[in-house]
């Protein structure tokens, strides 16, 4: 067999062949209408096109003429440097509502506080919460620790700011997506070495965990679907430089090196099981039981990286939506 066979990976773990899961049907006759926007294989070039064409809706889009009323903020953030949130509430919500810290994807090195956010936005409607996406520094501009500290900040400032927000504190999760849900892993493991806000939920959507790329399902994907095998080192050499895969990362910028999981929050994890991010999640999952933590954990057959986000009218899409929702709720209304 050739090596332009598809399926064929040479020299992962002494396999020469491996196969490949197949994209859901559904999902598979949108690949090609994602693929304008974002392509499958993100290069360093591609980053200032990235900017552009994955960059959020206008608040007004957002909200869809429902009764939610938007404020953005800025606050004294890593080092000093000034950081904006937007905060969304309902506008007939009153008292301490749950309280939502979301952080948005794009690779670590794309998208804004907006990006992706639809999908939270119904929380604000259906459970009442208050919503609150942070604009973390991107890298390559901003390395390692700026973007965690960023969300760290982020976090810090909605706790510190509770009662002035309408945000309850026993009742407050962090959200992320992807790159964003990797950085919300981290921020939810220095909360706790750091003697942080506590928090009652981490919502943790495909995410980008690990910086090694050592994972089979790493190397599945290359130049098909959403965000590839290679996609992944540009966005974590962006992050890293030359640390990347090295021996000094911080469990904070990747999760998946933490060596002691105990103490953390419930987990809510889902991924598609034909995209790269499919292995460390489940590896994640695992490592929070074996830690005696709770966690909840979703592959959704034959989908593809954010295919929620992409492709939000498809049958697996409803389903993870509805899932997610169902534990947000769960979680939330305790």
């Amino acid at each position: 067999m050739r090596k332009d066979t598809p399926g064929f990976i040479d020299g992962v773990d002494g396999q020469a062949w491996l196969n490949r899961p197949a994209f859901d049907a559904e999902l598979r006759a949108g690949l090609a209408i994602v693929g304008g926007m974002f392509p499958p294989t993100v290069t360093s070039d591609l980053i200032d096109f990235m900017r552009i064409s994955y960059a959020g809706p206008p608040v007004e889009t957002l909200i869809g003429g429902r009764s939610i009323r938007c404020e953005d903020h800025t606050f004294e953030g890593f080092e000093g440097h000034e950081l904006t949130a937007s905060v969304f509430r309902h506008e007939r919500a009153s008292g301490q509502r749950p309280g939502v810290l979301f952080v948005h994807s794009g690779g670590l090195m794309f998208g804004d506080r907006f990006s992706g956010l639809d999908r939270m936005i119904d929380f604000v409607e259906q459970l009442g919460v208050v919503l609150v996406t942070i604009e973390y520094r991107l890298a390559p501009e901003y390395r390692d620790p700026y973007p965690r500290e960023d969300v760290y900040a982020a976090l810090e400032w909605m706790a510190s700011n509770a009662l002035s927000l309408g945000v309850r504190l026993d009742r407050l999760l962090i959200a992320g997506a992807s790159a964003g849900a990797g950085l919300a892993a981290g921020a939810a493991l220095a909360a706790r070495d750091r003697g942080g806000p506590r928090l009652c939920g981490q919502l943790l959507d495909y995410p980008m965990l690990d910086d090694r790329g050592i994972t089979k399902s790493t190397f599945q994907f290359d130049g098909i679907g959403v965000w590839d095998r290679v996609s992944n080192e540009t966005g974590w050499s962006a992050l890293l430089g030359e640390a990347r895969g090295g021996p000094d990362v911080s469990p904070y910028a990747a999760p998946a090196r933490a060596t002691d999981l105990h103490g953390l929050p419930p987990a809510f994890l889902d991924v598609g099981s034909a995209e790269i991010f499919r292995d460390e999640t489940v590896a994640y999952a695992d490592a929070l039981w074996k830690a005696g933590g709770h966690a909840e954990l979703h592959v959704w057959p034959g989908g593809f990286h954010a295919f929620d986000i992409f492709a939000p009218h498809t049958a697996l899409s409803r389903g993870m939506i509805n899932t997610r929702g169902a534990w947000m709720s769960r979680v939330l209304g305790e």
